[in-house]
């Protein structure tokens, strides 16, 4: 562990059989076994494009010391195990183990302050410094080496860089007054300084290898020719004390180039993060395609006097980072909601010298205003100081973007999302707006486009209206002229989160599923390229789930190589804090999307329309009752409020973003969804990731043996309907029906309390039952006896907890106690929060 040699998964795993289900070679296995061709294969590692967004969002209890402190107890661990250490040694470490777990024990699990966005950027990154740099290159590596093994030494296959990472954190500012322009060009600038960080320590690491003398090998003309300009740039800073310094030793001489002028731009960044500006002249690199292009030719140099072994070492491992962080490290999304937009659009028209009342304009009026003044060379004007305070900031949000896309990369930022995205106007409103700041619009004759927007559809009625909007929007020629000049590639991000809290899993899942087919087929008869980004939360609830099994249980024919999701809360922790884990996650999901893009090269299988028409009717079955709990059902959600401990989770200091939309407003639409998940999974509810499917399955069968068995097949032999199914067990396990009853007892109306809670119940035991019936087991997770095995030894310490967490509850909320008395509660009530959020491990 920590090795930058080692491999992962270990060698038995990939090369021994059975072959674990997701590694690199069951998948290169598949495709051989289909007689795919190598050509067929590499047209499809080519369009290979695999893209974690890591966000902020509030469901990470642990603090980063704590991660810090158990990634160092996990590598002492491995030490101890390894059986080439003596017994001296072996006591040595048992001694480092015993004082961090020791120090671990009484390391304060809560925060005492709220984090600042600052902070959770800062957090982001700990992924990046502790695992992924190592990850991303093992990856490449053990891809090639499965590659190999499956087509041959001798094949001429070629695995391109495909992985690319996103970033909300310092981007999304929906609902977060915390967000500013100002945080975002921060952000930035923080990713960017980590990255140099990590090419400076490879380059210095290199220029300690590569030390070929000039006498004993013969560097490539193209080699020497950078380097003699180099010389000429830089000789004077880099060699000031020494100009004459490795001048024998060529690549020694150039790396040390490299670095100074890495360091350069390291300088820059610093003061430019502490309010200062550095001269130009000590810029270093100007773009990360200079310092990808001197690793290129020092690789092939190296490659034309055969030492291939050593261009094949650390050094292409440096090149793969390169190509898959460049200057940025990650792009940043931009995420801001729909009426922002409107408003700042409406009040820069009502300040034009001929005023314009935006508001009464109905969507297709709109619509060829927006692309009329978008066609026009002038820009709007603007008087920044007769603006309101809101409008100020949303045009400075593009401003930001586009001195960020010169300061360090074009490619610093990923896409621009609108959130709560209800007509094809909101997304030309944001091109208006990011034309103002010169990303988009007309040069003479020839468009340009500089910014990627992203509708985002979130609720059930969104998902029902992504045909009409995305056609709209689609067939604008004005949006369809700058699309194209932006490359051709159009992104719509479905929202999990709030379609589920909106009309329950069933309803949501099918919705999301018909709005995939619905969005491919839109851009594939228009001849555009297509990506799905999908905003999946780490529970079931909130579109989480095994990666590998949720690509594939994708619509046939709706995944082209690439797949872009969100990666949430506690998930980043136990997926990415360790490049062991790392490595295994990005595997598994690379080899889900190589799978699931089979389509590019050979034809789908058509779908079932009898399938289709069953989940039609399962969903509207799902919704309904859904709905009558929780929009229908009087009291429910004051039962939400009371019967969980949400309104305490927001005390816990887990992320700066507020815990409802609207401050005050304790409705269901206001809440976020995160919170939703979180409060329903301390009290062991876990209703969002199943209530309604029981019903609905039984309502739908009937206890019609053939009905039964459609289903039974349709979980057999359709991945999307399986994976529903199968997640919802894991769901149905962790919840606990009489744990559940103890925390309806905290609700003030007990008559009340008892008819939310018998719904509840009801449901969930014909949920199981009918789960199992269709599933064909006897009892839940059957199918996973390793998940079923490891949840069942948690319950031990789980079910204490939570019956302490309800103590802890009854006590701080005695409307009898002084606040100075029941201020003695609440730090205990928030670790046994932290304490259930661990135990759960998937907690929003």
């Amino acid at each position: 562990p920590g090795s930058r040699s080692g491999t992962w998964p270990p060698k038995s795993w990939s090369s021994g059989r059975p072959l674990w289900t997701g590694s690199f070679d069951e998948a290169l296995r598949d495709f051989k076994a289909r007689n795919t061709p190598p050509e067929q294969l590499q047209t499809l590692l080519n369009r290979l494009a695999y893209m974690p967004v890591f966000t902020a969002h509030p469901t990470e209890a642990k603090r980063r010391t704590l991660m810090e402190s158990l990634r160092r107890i996990f590598l002492l661990s491995e030490r101890y195990d390894d059986p080439r250490i003596g017994r001296e040694e072996q006591l040595e470490i048992r001694e480092e183990l015993t004082a961090e777990i020791q120090i671990l024990w009484k390391t304060d699990e809560v925060r005492a302050q709220k984090p600042q966005v600052r902070d959770e950027i800062k957090n982001g990154l700990f992924y990046f410094r502790e695992s992924l740099f190592q990850a991303v290159p093992l990856t490449y590596r053990n891809m090639e080496k499965a590659v190999r093994r499956i087509y041959g030494a001798d094949t001429e296959l070629k695995v391109p860089s495909f992985l690319r990472f996103g970033s909300w954190i310092g981007g999304d500012r929906d609902g977060n007054p915390f967000v500013t322009p100002e945080t975002t060009v921060m952000a930035v600038r923080l990713q960017h300084r980590e990255i140099l960080r990590e090419y400076i320590d490879h380059v210095t690491r290199m220029s300690h290898v590569l030390t070929h003398s000039q006498l004993l090998c013969t560097p490539s003309e193209a080699f020497l020719a950078s380097l003699q300009r180099d010389e000429a740039s830089y000789t004077d800073e880099a060699f000031a004390d020494k100009p004459l310094r490795f001048v024998s030793e060529p690549y020694r001489r150039k790396l040390y180039i490299m670095r100074h002028r890495l360091l350069q731009n390291l300088r820059a960044v610093d003061a430019r993060l502490e309010g200062r500006e550095l001269d130009a002249s000590s810029a270093g690199y100007h773009s990360e395609g200079e310092f990808l292009h001197d690793l290129l030719v020092i690789r092939d140099s190296l490659l034309a006097h055969g030492d291939e072994l050593i261009a094949d070492g650390e050094l292409q491992d440096l090149i793969r980072l390169a190509e898959t962080f460049g200057f940025f490290l990650v792009h940043l999304d931009v995420r801001q909601e729909s009426t922002r937009h409107s408003e700042a659009v409406a009040e820069l028209l009502s300040r034009q010298p001929e005023p314009i009342n935006y508001m009464a304009l109905d969507e297709n009026q709109r619509l060829a205003l927006l692309a009329d003044l978008i066609s026009h060379h002038d820009r709007l004007s603007v008087n920044r100081t007769a603006l309101s305070d809101q409008t100020r900031e949303t045009l400075e949000v593009f401003n930001a973007m586009a001195r960020m896309r010169k300061e360090i990369s074009p490619k610093v930022f990923g896409n621009y999302v609108i959130s709560m995205t209800h007509a094809a106007s909101h997304v030309m409103e944001v091109m208006l707006l990011a034309r103002q700041a010169g990303l988009a619009g007309r040069r003479g004759d020839e468009w340009f486009c500089d910014i990627q927007i992203s509708p985002l559809f979130e609720t059930i009625i969104d998902l029902e209206h992504v045909k009409p909007v995305m056609t709209a929007l689609l067939d604008n020629s004005c949006y369809a002229a700058l699309l194209k000049a932006s490359g051709n590639v159009q992104e719509v991000m479905l929202g999990y989160s709030d379609s589920c809290k909106d009309g329950g899993i069933l309803a949501s899942s099918w919705n999301l599923y018909r709005a995939q087919k619905t969005i491919t087929d839109l851009t594939g008869s228009r001849d555009i390229q297509c990506r799905l980004f999908h905003g999946r939360g780490g529970t079931i609830g909130r579109g989480g789930g095994p990666t590998h099994e949720a690509i594939l249980a994708q619509p046939a024919g709706t995944v082209h190589g690439e797949i872009k999701f969100t990666e949430q809360g506690e998930v980043l922790s136990y997926k990415y804090s360790n490049a062991e884990t790392a490595v295994f996650e990005l595997t598994m999901g690379v080899s889900g999307l190589l799978k699931a893009s089979r389509g590019l090269i050979t034809p789908p299988q058509p779908e079932r329309d009898d399938y289709l028409a069953i989940m039609q009717q399962l969903a509207e079955y799902g919704e309904d009752s859904y709905r009558e709990l929780t929009d229908r059902t009087p009291g429910f959600l004051n039962y939400f409020y009371e019967a969980t401990p949400v309104s305490e989770i927001g005390m816990l200091n887990i992320g700066s973003r507020p815990s409802h939309r609207k401050k005050g407003d304790l409705s269901k639409g206001s809440v976020r969804a995160i919170a939703w998940v979180f409060g329903w999974a301390q009290s062991r509810h876990t209703i969002p990731a199943w209530y309604g499917i029981g019903g609905a399955l039984e309502r739908w069968c009937n206890n019609d043996t053939q009905r039964i068995a459609q289903l039974q097949a349709m979980y057999r032999d359709w991945p999307f309907f399986r994976a529903l199914l199968s997640n919802t067990q894991m769901s149905l396990f962790k919840a606990d029906m009489g744990i559940a009853a103890e925390y309806a007892r905290l609700y003030s109306n007990q008559e009340i309390a008892a008819k939310v809670y018998g719904m509840i119940n009801s449901e969930h035991g014909r949920t199981v039952s009918n789960v199992l019936q269709v599933a064909q087991l006897g009892e839940l997770l059957d199918e996973t006896p390793g998940l079923r095995l490891s949840l069942s030894r948690r319950n031990p310490y789980l079910d204490p907890l939570n019956h302490i967490q309800i103590k802890l509850l009854q006590r701080y909320r005695d409307a009898g106690l002084s606040e100075e008395d029941r201020n003695i509660w609440l730090e205990p009530l928030l670790r046994s929060i932290n304490a259930i959020a661990a135990g759960m491990r998937n907690t929003g």
